[in-house]
């Protein structure tokens, strides 16, 4: 990333940069982040809720994010929840909380746009009947109340920040939601007047946070500052092009950053895939490339393969460049982050799905119909294996000859450079390379 100027020409031409998961989330774009945000003016969330999960490792200390930015882990860059993220206000404060527990002082550098829509308590209760009337086809979600908030919100009926400010409207259009929630789904357990009373307390509280995010990133932009915008969640999620209906409820892709932040797309820069260097999802849905055999559950332990928000494990599979393909159709990355490539190193030989087999037919791109998916079988390519810890490589020619190959495969087959490769937790695990 360039560094800030205020001239007024560089100014004009200032772009933000985006960071993307490239499969099913959980690739560690938290931790590419808080590489980045050491040399930027701003960290931007664009959608998502509480159901993400971003860990970072500093110095020894994990830091869990959920819906904060990563990058206040940097003392020195603000960052902001912008508009199309659905905002949980008792999670906020308590993830909140939790940082400056462990030492991170976020006073004066994290805000919220005030056009956030709110999720509330019966949204996460809704969600679980959601989930308990689809059965064995239940979706698999964190049960945070991120659908149903954005389902309020499709709806028109969603409540936003800004409403908290104007109570009585906010009062008359809680109870309103609430009642059509119990047409909906039976007289379920609820305080409505505990409820209000304690958003009467919580609007106070979150005074101080509340910006109109658009002007505010707007005249950071014209300002010169550096601007990088961290995706939750990952394309093959995304509620349009991932494996609908088993997806989250927002725009995962590049055009949520457009959406959720109100920024053009001229003013979009850098977009940076982050991907696993094999493929892991949680929940529900098609995983061509999964393994439920001894070596999917190699790749879980060796990875630590549970996630950060629900501890539930994780499904664990090979590579899917499938996947991958598709996902740089969508999105355009300029440039790739390859996570825990170490994982890898225990590995005689190691899988990579190129195509898949349908009807006899082979395909390369990543189909809309799940049923065909279901009967697709997978063409791998195999590759051998380095059986060496990669873990205190600095650069790309001190790893081992077989490693880099496989990156130059991933490389030349998705048509985007490898800029960042990660072999471990911590930051400084971390290999760079010049483009």
């Amino acid at each position: 990333m360039s560094p800030a100027t205020s001239t007024p020409a560089a100014a004009a031409d200032n772009k933000v940069s985006v960071v993307l998961g490239t499969q099913w989330g959980d690739e560690g774009k938290g931790k590419l982040v808080d590489i980045l945000a050491q040399n930027i003016d701003v960290c931007v969330r664009c959608q998502g809720g509480n159901n993400a999960g971003h860990t970072i490792v500093v110095g020894g200390v994990k830091y869990a994010f959920h819906m904060l930015p990563s990058g206040l882990v940097n003392m020195d860059c603000i960052s902001v929840v912008g508009s199309g993220v659905v905002v949980h206000l008792p999670s906020f404060f308590e993830e909140l909380e939790d940082l400056q527990k462990q030492g991170l002082d976020c006073d004066d550098r994290l805000f919220i746009s005030d056009r956030c829509h709110l999720v509330f308590d019966f949204h996460q209760i809704v969600d679980g009947m959601k989930e308990g009337e689809l059965g064995r086809g239940s979706i698999g979600t964190t049960k945070k109340g991120i659908g149903p908030a954005y389902s309020s919100k499709a709806s028109r009926s969603g409540i936003r920040v800004h409403h908290l400010y104007h109570f009585d409207e906010f009062e008359k259009r809680f109870r309103t939601i609430v009642s059509a929630r119990h047409r909906r789904y039976g007289d379920f357990e609820y305080d409505v007047e505990a409820e209000l009373q304690r958003y009467r307390q919580l609007a106070e509280r979150l005074r101080p946070f509340v910006i109109d995010s658009v002007e505010f990133l707007h005249k950071k932009l014209r300002e010169g500052k550096r601007i990088l915008v961290e995706g939750a969640n990952a394309l093959m999620l995304d509620i349009d092009f991932g494996t609908y209906p088993y997806v989250t409820s927002s725009n995962t892709g590049v055009g949520g950053v457009c959406t959720g932040l109100g920024i053009p797309p001229s003013k979009i820069g850098s977009v940076i895939g982050v991907a696993k260097a094999y493929t892991t999802r949680v929940g529900g849905g098609p995983f061509p490339t999964e393994l439920v055999d001894e070596v999917g559950q190699k790749l879980r332990d060796v990875g630590a393969e549970y996630g950060v928000t629900t501890g539930r494990p994780r499904r664990c599979g090979w590579l899917d460049l499938v996947v991958l393909r598709y996902s740089t159709m969508i999105n355009g990355y300029t440039s790739l982050n390859l996570t825990k490539l170490d994982v890898l190193d225990v590995f005689d030989e190691i899988k990579v799905a190129v195509s898949y087999t349908i009807d006899g037919k082979e395909v390369t791109s990543f189909p809309a119909d799940l049923d065909d998916l279901a009967t697709a079988s997978v063409n791998y390519v195999t590759l051998p294996g380095w059986k060496q810890s990669i873990s205190k490589c600095r650069t790309f020619d001190e790893l081992p000859e077989n490693c880099q190959k496989y990156v130059r495969f991933i490389e030349n087959d998705v048509g985007v450079p490898v800029q960042w490769i990660g072999v471990g937790a911590g930051r400084e695990e971390m290999i760079t390379i010049d483009l």
